[in-house]
């Protein structure tokens, strides 16, 4: 069997800086993700009074999308090491930036969702790969650090981008404008991508093309996370949640069933007989609930109860990327070769879930100043620390072969934490202001105020549980790779 290895040109230097220029590269497709996350989180009201969406309607431009992201992520990872990381990267480059035009494009809901459930097709078939073209480039720990740093620096400086973009563009044009501005990222990083990274050795086809298994899996995310997303409209409890729960769950079963009897499956499941790599995806699931919600959730609070407008939304969050990405550049990276993934990880999340705690504690009439600026920092520092690392802890182990599979995996858990995640949170907010409403007890902003919290609350527990979880089963573990790593470090200092 032959392990796919990621090359780039440059001469005889694809182990010297051309792989870094790749890394760049890779990390730019991954930015114009990013961006397009962040600008639509800070459009949401404006498209909300522009096309009449519901509140509930209005969570389906984020849900469309992570629906098709979640559910093709699994796929995606192991097609790129069957066929090529390379080639799968340039097709889901392609699909995003097609939808991103169709998103700019739209002037009604469907079409709308339509596009955005595209844009989730693209961003799943592009971003699985990344991790573990990442992960092969660079095989050594301390450099491997170095690389998950920056791309998570990356990531967060899109985030950033994408904020004041979102709220300039949305403020001085029109929201149509926050897709557009992925098209030019797009057509750049495909051509940068052709031309220095060359294609990779792939196991072929024969090695592993479990078309039915694929699928099972695919199925069963979509719906499952579908079930979830329309419980805001139809409850939880609902026979229509509980029948698709249902139907998903035995795709699901019968998913793991054909996985453990076929020679070559879409996802071995020996992947989870790594401790680290199991408890490290449900550690990411449960704090992407509590902390993706933030954005969401937090956007609706600041124009709807204080009255903030796009721009000034932009940089209410501003902080949270900025913080991230300054740790990520560099900080997070000499940190987990300092002190290792596991305690680093416990540190982000004390520092996640201590920022939920203080929004959950902010009054009705809220001064940013006083009240907003120090949670969003906090929630920055805790998310800059604690993703890199356990993207290091999951992918630690890996074998080559598998590096992409390992991140399609890992991205997939992400995903699907927070699609339920923000499913659940707007149900419980919803359904909490309604209440109160009816009550008629309350003002509306107070109603609305009371809901959003809530949420928070939620997305704090959330968070809580990842950190003991973390404490018990992750704190103490160290590899042998890493630590011999480390000393290098300290050596070499």
């Amino acid at each position: 069997m032959r392990r796919p290895e990621i090359q780039v040109t440059e001469g005889s230097q694809s182990t010297g800086q051309s792989r870094w220029l790749a890394l760049i590269i890779l990390c730019t497709g991954f930015l114009m993700i990013v961006v397009d996350a962040t600008i639509v989180n800070v459009a949401l009201p404006s498209i909300q009074k522009d096309l009449g969406f519901t509140q509930t309607g209005l969570a389906w431009i984020v849900n469309a999308y992570l629906i098709a992201f979640a559910g093709l992520l699994l796929l995606s990872g192991r097609l790129g090491d069957l066929i090529g990381r390379k080639r799968i990267f340039l097709i889901g480059l392609a699909i995003f930036t097609g939808a991103s035009l169709l998103c700019g494009l739209s002037f009604g809901q469907p079409m709308l969702i339509g596009a955005r459930f595209l844009q989730g097709i693209g961003g799943a078939v592009s971003s699985a790969v990344i991790l573990g073209m990442i992960v092969t480039m660079f095989p050594e720990p301390a450099d491997r650090a170095r690389a998950m740093g920056i791309f998570a620096f990356i990531a967060s400086a899109g985030a950033s981008v994408g904020l004041l973009a979102g709220g300039l563009l949305t403020q001085a044009v029109s929201w149509h404008w926050i897709f557009f501005v992925n098209l030019p990222i797009g057509v750049a990083t495909a051509a940068l991508a052709s031309r220095f990274i060359e294609s990779d050795l792939a196991l072929g086809l024969g090695e592993g093309a479990d078309l039915l298994g694929a699928l099972l899996v695919t199925a069963a995310l979509m719906l499952g996370v579908y079930a979830i997303v329309e419980s805001n409209t139809f409850g939880l409890a609902s026979l229509r949640t509980l029948t698709l729960g249902g139907v998903a769950l035995v795709l699901l079963v019968a998913f793991i069933a054909r996985q453990a009897a076929i020679r070559n499956p879409i996802l071995p499941l020996r992947l989870f007989r790594s401790r680290t790599l199991s408890i490290s995806n449900l550690v990411q699931g449960l704090m992407v609930v509590g902390m993706f919600g933030v954005f969401f959730m937090g956007s609706l609070y600041l124009q709807r109860v204080l009255h903030f407008g796009p721009m000034a939304i932009g940089l209410a969050f501003l902080p949270v990327a900025v913080t991230m990405g300054g740790l990520s550049a560099d900080g997070t990276a000499r940190l987990i070769m300092r002190f290792g993934s596991e305690r680093v990880l416990l540190a982000g999340g004390v520092l996640g879930g201590l920022a939920l705690i203080l929004l959950v504690r902010t009054p009705q009439n809220s001064d940013y100043l006083r009240d907003l600026l120090l949670p969003m920092v906090l929630m920055g520092i805790g998310g800059g620390l604690a993703f890199p690392s356990l993207a290091m802890l999951a992918m630690a182990d890996v074998a080559p072969e598998d590096s992409g599979l390992a991140s399609g995996l890992l991205n997939t858990t992400a995903q699907v934490g927070g699609a339920l995640g923000l499913a659940m949170l707007a149900t419980v907010s919803t359904s909490h202001t309604s209440s109160l409403l009816a009550a008629g007890q309350t003002t509306l902003g107070a109603a609305l105020s009371s809901g959003y919290h809530l949420a928070w609350a939620v997305g704090a527990a959330f968070v809580l549980v990842a950190l003991a979880l973390s404490t018990t089963l992750l704190a103490g573990k160290k590899s042998p790779a890493m630590q011999e790593a480390r000393d290098e470090m300290d050596a070499s200092a």
